[in-house]
């Protein structure tokens, strides 16, 4: 793991300024770094081969796969949340009593379900490829759990397999977590912490506004997510745009909140027993929201988004709708500064709202 020397987080690594999680192999050498500080007697191989095994997967490098073309749903996030989801299960390990804790095995499935739980946005070759992957939005998460199944099966791993493909649906929408079957508390606890490590980690990137405008929305209406039909095939627009989905994130934001307090049991806080008090992860999600109501306080300005993703495979699809975005930051450059340069001064009015905004992490009567 690289020391923070940077001043500002960088767009391509985590809520720690610490590990690119564009580059498979530093997240793959956190993640070992955390399950032998766990387990030191420990052998990494099967972590190893499974981080190896997804990026050929994401990279097109799987002769039965076609490359992620989702640049929302991308090699990155997979990674961003592997990271998050061991330091939470880190955490989680080191609050239990002695002999309680998930072991060396639980661990490595936690691994697996973070690698692989929005592995149904890939396309078989053949079969698929005049499909995008975004248009299996809807039932992601039960591809996801057939492959992660497969996988498993094929390294040793089928005793846990049928298991591992009930628990990744903690991750999604599909089923219920209360109508999640399994077999013991553990398999729970594993549960909650994988799905708060995906809700965390995305909402925490440092380009989450960026992304939601740019790649989320364009997945969004290839899945059918933006406008939806009732069964009598009336329309009904969630998102009517990329600017939309921006001003409705601070209210997606409390929905998430809320859905980790309590349908995943508040296993958020686990990373704070890792970060020795701190929550980076939460605190980051804070910062994203704050400046998701300071554009819309501003007319929604996209202009103010002036934070440039990495690119990944499958990031260069966009919407029609984003094309203006480019001039719209120009123009706003030219008004009021470029804020890449990470100047506080750049908007002064947001560092006194950030002085004077009260903290809605203990804010629980507004999400209920």
């Amino acid at each position: 793991m690289q020391n923070n020397d940077a001043k500002f987080r960088r767009n391509n690594f985590d809520v720690a300024n610490a590990v690119n999680v564009t580059d498979p192999a530093s997240v793959g050498d956190a993640v070992e770094s955390i399950f032998l500080n766990l387990f030191p007697s420990a052998r990494v191989s099967t972590l190893r081969n499974a981080m190896n095994h997804i990026t050929q997967l994401y990279r097109g490098e799987h002769r039965g796969y076609a490359a992620c073309d989702t640049g929302y749903h991308d090699l990155q996030h997979i990674m961003d949340v592997t990271l998050a989801c061991a330091r939470l299960m880190d955490g989680y390990e080191r609050s239990q009593k002695s002999g309680e804790g998930l072991g060396e095995e639980l661990f490595i499935f936690g691994i697996l379900l973070a690698l692989f739980h929005d592995s149904g946005y890939l396309r078989k070759r053949g079969s698929e490829d005049d499909r995008q992957g975004a248009e299996f939005t809807p039932i992601h998460v039960s591809r996801s759990a057939e492959l992660l199944k497969k996988y498993m099966q094929g390294v040793g791993l089928g005793n846990l397999a049928e298991t591992a493909a009930q628990v990744v649906h903690y991750t999604g929408y599909e089923v219920p977590v209360d109508c999640i079957l399994v077999p013991s508390p553990a398999y729970r606890a594993i549960g909650n912490l994988v799905a708060s490590a995906d809700i965390l980690a995305q909402m925490a990137d440092r380009c989450y506004l960026e992304k939601c405008y740019g790649r989320l929305y364009t997945e969004f209406v290839l899945g059918g997510i933006a406008i939806k039909r009732d069964a009598q095939g009336n329309e009904q627009v969630i998102f009517a745009s990329p600017q939309d989905l921006v001003v409705k994130t601070p209210g997606f934001y409390r929905i998430a909140k809320k859905r980790m307090d309590e349908t995943l049991h508040g296993a958020y806080r686990y990373v704070e027993k890792h970060f020795n008090g701190q929550n980076l992860y939460l605190e980051a999600v804070e910062k994203n929201i704050l400046f998701a109501e300071y554009v819309i306080a501003h007319n929604a300005d996209i202009g103010m988004l002036q934070r440039i993703p990495p690119q990944t495979p499958g990031s260069d699809r966009a919407s029609p709708e984003t094309d203006d975005k480019k001039q719209q930051v120009e123009d706003r450059r030219k008004r009021t500064g470029d804020r890449r340069q990470n100047t506080a001064e750049r908007y002064p009015d947001l560092d006194d709202r950030r002085q004077n905004t009260s903290d809605r992490r203990r804010d629980t009567s507004s999400k209920k």
